[in-house]
């Protein structure tokens, strides 16, 4: 996220979207998740400014957009490498293999969960749970769902990710 950003600054970008958002649904609240997805797009991340601005956007108490963002697995709250890979590892992806997936991507990769390849092409998180329960081991990377994973598939996974830009892939 750029340190530039005010909220004045976020507050304007977001506001005619976020305003269309909330004439969406019943109460502000339930407006916060598609709002914090919108920061995202726009921003890569989002932060405790961002969480600041859409409160305010919202008319919301701080803290429901804090807990939401921190909840779900799927907002970034610190900047990511180009290409985010989500491994599941809750217990239906580790019973079929998600471990030694997971052990994969890291020596593949060079980093652990919760860091980014030296060169800022991936970002490698532990997820607990990403819905998808029927295709595990599952992943998520560029907004798509990648299951029935293998060694094999991952590596042709990675390849595919190495080959394209992020803007392509979303």
């Amino acid at each position: 996220m750029s340190d530039t950003r005010s909220l004045a600054d976020i507050k304007r970008d977001l506001a005619e979207k976020a305003q269309q958002i909330m004439a969406r649904y019943p109460t502000a609240r339930s407006a916060i998740m598609p709002t914090l997805d919108l920061a995202q797009q726009e921003y890569g991340s989002v932060d405790e400014l961002t969480y600041q601005a859409i409160a305010e956007l919202l008319d919301v108490p701080e803290i429901w957009v804090f807990e939401v963002a921190s909840f779900y697995s799927l907002y970034d709250r610190s900047k990511m490498g180009r290409h985010h890979i989500r491994l599941c590892t809750n217990l239906p992806c580790m019973l079929r293999g998600a471990d030694a997936l997971m052990l994969h991507l890291q020596q593949r990769l060079e980093v652990e969960p919760g860091e980014t390849t030296s060169d800022g092409s991936f970002t490698l998180s532990a997820v607990e749970c990403l819905g998808a329960c029927e295709v595990a081991p599952v992943l998520m990377a560029q907004a798509q769902y990648h299951g029935d994973l293998t060694v094999e598939k991952l590596d042709a996974l990675l390849a595919t990710f190495a080959d394209q830009p992020a803007e392509e892939m979303s």
